[in-house]
């Protein structure tokens, strides 16, 4: 058996292709889904896992600290961050940096996620100089996605990674941040480094990155690494 510890970026298309591994190879993968804050503090607490998917600079982070073993990380996909609306409400114009500024300071609610893809956001307002004109209605969620927010109509507007957004019912994907605004995170694995079965999870990842598993990757919004 497969222990793995994952975040959300990678869900849809690791939910496609893992039931195609057990049954190529005979093993069995049980897989532990949390935020990226709460995989970092579980793991930096001792939990024990065999592989541990999410964003390339935390697998490194956890590396130095000696939870994963150095030369193990393999990246996996990459996903931008992308923006969205409730279902049916009006497609605010997001085509350059300028009209998603202007987009930003009109809406009345914004969320956004305490991932990566949150923390790039909050760096991005302070940037853009418009922080602090956005704070008031700034919503910033974890464990669930922030399309479901927006659905609901507790939020107008929605950022998540693209892939997290798509799956979400209820909302219509506005596309990404403009290219000159965008951030790209890198998925990758790393091997714990008190792996019971490193061998298999080695395995496990060789499939995820194999040709093969390119087009699941693509359809669920993410491009190979």
């Amino acid at each position: 058996m497969i222990k793995v510890m994952a975040t959300a970026a990678i869900q849809e298309a690791y939910l496609e292709l893992v039931p195609e591994f057990e049954r190529a190879t005979g093993n069995k993968v049980v897989t532990l889904w949390a935020p990226t804050v709460d995989v970092m503090s579980r793991i930096k607490e001792g939990e024990m896992v065999d592989l541990v998917i999410m964003a390339a600079g935390s697998v490194d982070e956890l590396i130095k600290l000696g939870k994963i073993v150095p030369g193990s990380r393999i990246d996996i996909a990459t996903s931008g961050i992308g923006v969205a609306v409730r279902a049916g409400a009006p497609r605010p114009d997001i085509s350059s940096a300028e009209a998603f500024e202007r987009t930003l300071l009109a809406a009345k609610s914004i969320v956004y996620s305490f991932g990566p893809s949150g923390v790039y956001l909050a760096g991005l307002f302070e940037r853009m100089g418009i922080a602090d004109k956005l704070k008031p209605k700034l919503k910033q969620v974890k464990g669930e996605p922030t399309g479901a927010v927006v659905a609901r109509g507790e939020a107008e507007i929605g950022f998540q990674q693209v892939c997290e957004l798509l799956p979400v019912p209820g909302i219509d994907f506005l596309g990404p941040l403009p290219a000159s605004i965008q951030k790209i995170t890198v998925i990758a694995a790393g091997l714990h480094a008190g792996a019971k079965e490193p061998d298999a999870a080695r395995a496990l990842v060789r499939f995820l990155t194999a040709p093969a598993a390119v087009p699941v990757i693509r359809k669920k919004g993410m491009e190979p690494a």
